[in-house]
């Protein structure tokens, strides 16, 4: 089924339940599936055709859903790009997708509405284009991941039963629409009949108000995002008993901090989801309480091994619903990543006792000190038990001695020392004496990609440039 099908049904299941919450409109399933065909109108007079990318450079506004659902009712494959990246980027993105129109802002989606509908493209073939992302690019040029209807759909039904989403749930839209976690958010809201309440910029204390005011009963952020919540000084003053599923993704959540979400929400369900641009959903781990930073085991429509097995790459089959056909124009991409039907995730796992998955790393982030391999995450779930430490990220540098020493960039207040650090890692019975860090920065800030990522890569290019 393609996603113009997919709103009429929705439309017509629930034509008065409410699907979107702007700062300035409300707009029921009936009222955004009127307003999709009469954005799909203006954009077939502003001369796109079935099958042209539209590009979008816009923040989490109502406007973004609305232009998200039109171009589905048009047939036009959206390529949503980041308020937050280069000039350089944006324009090498718009350049490489061939986009015919690109949208900078609100008013501009506005001005799209025609006085008339445009007739749904319900007969296109679902294995059509739908979206197409492109990855951070962390290394190199971003990559264009252009995905279908029938893997996107795939992708927010999946989202429903493994966070276990009922009909009318109501969802935080704060993680960006030109995401994995934005568009699966949107994706899946609309599947059950659900709303999606839009916050355009993050504002810790502005999310609890949402989460009150408009009773959310689900939550898919990333970590960063979750540790505001949970930290902000007034979170006891607010009423989120609402909220029953948390979920996260995006990178790891220290086990500190899913306790203290865990007991801050109390929630029913507690997902560790972990995936990618290219399929969506890898595995999921619902009780995060049991075992915090656990990645579970395959999703709905996954098959996973590991190379080697035990502990080594991990990777996921390309028959899964939710899969990618192949980079836009990058055989190059397509050949690195796809081999013998698997995708190359390019992260490190390894199987418990349970055949339960743990994500340990990037293939590139492993640091070998003195012949031994140690897994960033492993000291980062440690130092994040410290007190005062807010954040912290694990790299190598270069050693003359080691080959590699463990360095830890830490965000914490200014009472917490080095001398302290050191002292509570040799206190910990979880972390081996070699593997604790050798140096200690300490910054105000860690560089995040736009989905709260924490970018390594930059931290390691800080220190060959220093």
């Amino acid at each position: 089924m393609n996603l113009a099908l997919s709103l009429l049904y929705a439309a017509e299941h629930t034509p008065d339940a409410e699907a979107l919450v702007g700062e300035r409109e409300r707009l029921t399933f009936a009222q955004l599936r009127n307003l999709a065909a009469y954005i799909a109108a203006g954009l077939a007079a502003a001369g796109v055709d079935r099958g042209d990318r539209v590009a979008s450079v816009l923040r989490n506004e109502a406007e973004t859903v609305e232009l998200y659902w039109g171009a589905q009712w048009l047939g036009a494959c959206l390529v949503p790009l980041s308020p937050r990246a280069s000039q350089a980027d944006l324009d090498y993105c718009v350049a490489d997708s061939g986009a015919r129109l690109v949208l900078t802002d609100a008013g501009a989606v506005k001005a799209l509405v025609a006085d008339h509908e445009h007739p749904g493209a319900f007969e296109l073939d679902e294995r059509e284009p739908s979206v197409q992302l492109y990855t951070s690019g962390t290394t190199g040029r971003p990559k264009g991941v252009p995905r279908s209807h029938r893997a996107e759909r795939a992708a927010g039904l999946s989202q429903v039963v493994h966070h276990g989403l009922g009909y009318g749930h109501r969802t935080l839209g704060v993680m960006p629409l030109n995401h994995t976690m934005g568009i699966h958010s949107l994706l899946a809201a609309s599947l059950v009949n659900g709303c999606l309440v839009v916050q355009p910029a993050w504002d810790a204390d502005a999310a609890l108000r949402l989460i009150e005011r408009e009773r959310l009963d689900s939550l898919y952020l990333a970590p960063t995002l979750f540790y505001d919540l949970v930290h902000h000084p007034r979170f006891a003053e607010f009423d989120t008993t609402s909220v029953r599923a948390i979920a996260y993704a995006g990178a790891q959540m220290p086990s500190a901090l899913a306790e203290k979400v865990a007991a801050a929400f109390e929630p029913e369900t507690f997902v560790n989801h972990y995936g990618s641009t290219e399929i969506y959903t890898f595995s999921v781990h619902r009780d995060q309480r049991a075992k915090p930073g656990c990645a579970g085991r395959p999703a709905l429509n996954a098959r996973l091994r590991l190379d080697p097995p035990g502990e080594g790459e991990i990777l996921c089959h390309m028959s899964s619903d939710e899969a990618f056909t192949g980079y836009w124009n990058r055989p190059d991409a397509d050949a690195k990543a796809i081999r013998d039907g698997w995708y190359h995730t390019g992260d490190v796992g390894l199987i418990d006792e349970d055949g339960e998955l743990w994500v340990v790393g990037r293939v590139d982030d492993m640091i070998v000190s003195g012949g031994e391999n140690i897994h960033p995450v492993e000291v980062e779930d440690v130092l994040a038990r410290a007190d005062g430490v807010h954040e912290v990220a694990v790299i190598g540098a270069p050693d003359e001695r080691w080959g590699q020493r463990v360095v830890a960039c830490v965000v914490a207040n200014e009472r917490v020392t080095a001398e302290a650090l050191d002292a509570f890692c040799l206190a910990s019975t979880t972390l081996a004496r070699f593997k604790r860090p050798r140096e200690y920065r300490f910054l105000d800030e860690l560089p995040k990609s736009a989905s709260g990522k924490i970018l390594r890569r930059s931290l390691r290019e800080h220190e060959v440039e220093a």
